[in-house]
């Protein structure tokens, strides 16, 4: 889909001032991450936090993750930061690693779903780092809470357009092109060290294999660990296109219909489909380019949906969380 993607676009010293003004008065702003669009509040102002929520029709209790200028705003929201935090924050931060800690005492239970847990990122885009950096001026350790600039569980944002198609004018939006990753960031829980140690709660670029041998020390997942705290895109139905998506084996691509939008990555595609698609082979051009092409067929009002299913394996888990959560959302118009 974008072989040679042009040069991103950089909002101007004005537009980012506006955009620190805007948020610092409690108001919205949709701003660029390396993963997908987020959609930005002040997560000190609870009446601020609020409006991210009724503005996706968003659970009250599903948490937020809060971004980040760097790491020296960590002590105004985690309880303690553990050595194993510094280890990761050394090597993946700024990037597209959450961490999820005991939250201080003082975070707005609007930012946690009501946890004694807070998720907290240092997105590694431009655009997002002059922002936080603006916004954190003269009030040091603020951050922004910022899900998914989409109505709840839909199909998250990659470029300024979806959320556009999202929410129209009514918010403003910082333009910093495609987002490189593609998909959210990776999850992991260090706030139960003591008990059960580290636990990837939702993958993402930064594999679990990655996280492991950073740590040099073995890392649960969320399936072997229960009760573990709710997170960002935690549920069984999330990322979903409003026509039917379902995944096909290759041998049964053939039977898809005219009116059936097809992605596949092993077979050529089909000029005189009119809504066939190649897919990348790599799982990183994948996760790239995911969520547009479900877009894109989503506003050509496709009967269904049909990707190939990728492979399995370490590489492409974060893949596959995404597509089964978006599978068991589809369909619902």
């Amino acid at each position: 889909m974008r072989s040679e993607a042009p040069a991103a676009p950089t909002p101007s010293a004005a537009e980012i001032e506006r955009a620190v003004a805007r948020l610092k008065e409690g108001g919205l702003v949709a701003f660029p991450t390396e993963t997908v669009y987020g959609l930005g509040a002040d997560a000190r102002n609870p009446a601020a936090v609020s409006r991210i929520f009724a503005k996706k029709d968003r659970p009250r209790n599903h948490p937020l993750i809060v971004h980040l200028a760097g790491p020296s705003g960590l002590g105004y929201w985690a309880e303690s930061v553990p050595q194993v935090a510094e280890r990761l924050i050394a090597e993946y931060w700024p990037g597209p690693l959450t961490l999820v800690l005991g939250r201080r005492a003082d975070v707005p239970l609007e930012v946690t779903g009501g946890q004694d847990t807070v998720a907290l990122r240092c997105p590694a885009h431009p655009v997002a780092r002059l922002l936080l950096a603006g916004f954190e001026q003269g009030q040091p350790g603020a951050g922004l809470a910022a899900p998914s600039a989409n109505r709840f569980g839909r199909i998250s944002p990659t470029t300024a357009a979806h959320v556009r198609e999202e929410f129209g004018e009514s918010v403003m939006i910082l333009d910093g092109g495609p987002a490189e990753v593609g998909i959210e960031s990776t999850i992991l829980d260090l706030s139960r060290l003591d008990s059960v140690g580290p636990v990837l709660l939702r993958p993402g670029a930064i594999s679990l294999d990655e996280i492991a041998c950073c740590l040099g020390a073995a890392v649960g997942h969320a399936s072997e660990h229960a009760h573990g705290p709710r997170v960002s895109g935690g549920l069984l139905a999330h990322y979903a296109p409003r026509a039917r998506l379902r995944l096909v084996a290759a041998g049964d691509l053939a039977r898809a219909s005219a009116d059936v939008a097809v992605w596949s990555y092993s077979l050529p595609q089909k000029q005189a489909h009119p809504a066939w698609l190649a897919a990348p082979h790599d799982p990183l051009g994948y996760a790239r380019e995911l969520y547009a092409v479900l877009r894109q067929f989503d506003a050509a009002r496709t009967a269904e949906i049909w990707l190939e299913a990728p492979p399995k394996g370490p590489a492409w888990e974060a893949i596959w969380d995404r597509l089964e959560r978006a599978v068991a959302g589809s369909g619902q118009g």
